[in-house]
């Protein structure tokens, strides 16, 4: 499979864009174990060309990371078409164009699935970045705005003729938000349309190998694109191409292995925001769904202790302590 000149060979699998998940250190860590293509943060073109330093920061990318993505969003083509160029000249491989983020901030001011119930703005966005980058420009977006209005086979066609070079698709409606089972049902429909040519990644409930082995085989997508069932586990993307290759699932990490893991990227957190504390919360997310601790009895007082914890002694020496505290081996 193919997104403008950069192969990814067969049955790639892509780490989603996530909003305080994605960050350098995460995006490192899926890197190391597998994953083909990782994605930034989504990026405020209002605030991009404003000179945000927050926002600025999410433009920082390394040569270890690529092939990486930098997504963005926005509600006008004059501002979305400045921030295309200001993230061009941070060198990514590709620039996403988020038409898929369904929180009320954004989306209730007409961004990211906003976009869904104003799609002659969103053509014409599209068709301006793309002609305003020479990198490739790709598209993640929803279904519709809601059952109602499930436009994607549609608007899949329009986006095309935009001149983007591949459209990542989440199997739910923006009135869904994150609740109920995404439906693949429409992805397929748009993958198997004989007039859309552009690679179609899927996304949305993928959680395990088994999973995306039986949706690249029912819904014939390009690609597989992974959010929420990395968050705590950024190896799941060597098990998931474990699987694919060989039908088999690899054995499940040591407690101690999957807690140096996290203890890594932890530190790599405090590392990237330069401070320790900032480094701490920022990593809460990972430390809340870490599938180390999933299944343990009784651990939620310990899962509170960690997620109080403010200096990295007190947090690692809670995570020292779990596997005698709770007989782990």
């Amino acid at each position: 499979m193919n997104i403008g000149a950069i192969d990814f060979g067969k049955e790639p699998l892509f780490l989603a864009p996530m909003e305080d998940v994605t960050d350098p250190a995460f995006r490192l860590l899926c890197k190391r174990y597998g994953a083909d293509m990782v994605y930034t943060e989504f990026v405020s073109a209002d605030a991009l060309i404003r000179n945000v330093k927050r926002t600025e920061q999410k433009l920082h990318i390394s040569d270890v990371e690529r092939p990486v993505a930098i997504q963005i969003y926005g509600r006008d083509v004059e501002t979305m078409v400045e921030a295309a160029k200001i993230v061009e000249s941070a060198n990514p491989d590709i620039l996403d164009l988020n038409f898929g983020c369904p929180v009320k901030k954004v989306a209730g001011k007409g961004a990211g699935s906003g976009m869904l119930r104003n799609v002659p703005l969103m053509l014409d966005i599209t068709r301006e970045v793309v002609k305003s980058v020479n990198i490739p420009v790709t598209v993640k977006t929803r279904l519709g705005w809601d059952d109602n209005q499930k436009i994607i086979v549609e608007l899949s066609e329009q986006l095309q003729d935009c001149g983007i070079a591949a459209l990542a698709i989440h199997g739910r409606t923006r009135a869904q938000m994150y609740t109920g089972e995404a439906d693949w049902t429409l992805i397929g429909e748009v993958k198997n349309n004989p007039r859309i040519n552009i690679p179609i990644i899927g996304n949305g409930d993928v959680t395990s190998p088994q999973q995306a082995r039986a949706y690249f085989d029912k819904y014939g997508v390009d690609a597989i694109m992974v959010g929420r069932g990395t968050i705590g586990r950024p190896w799941i993307f060597e098990e998931m191409h474990h699987y694919l290759r060989t039908g088999e699932l690899l054995p499940e990490k040591s407690f101690a292995w999957q807690a140096d893991i996290l203890k890594e990227h932890i530190e790599k957190s405090i590392e990237w925001l330069k401070d320790e504390r900032k480094g701490i919360v920022h990593s809460r997310r990972h430390l809340a769904n870490a599938s180390a601790f999933k299944g343990i009895r009784d651990f939620k007082p310990t899962r509170i202790a960690m997620l109080r914890a403010d200096n990295k002694e007190e947090l690692f020496r809670i995570i020292d302590e779990i596997p005698e505290k709770f007989g782990i081996e």
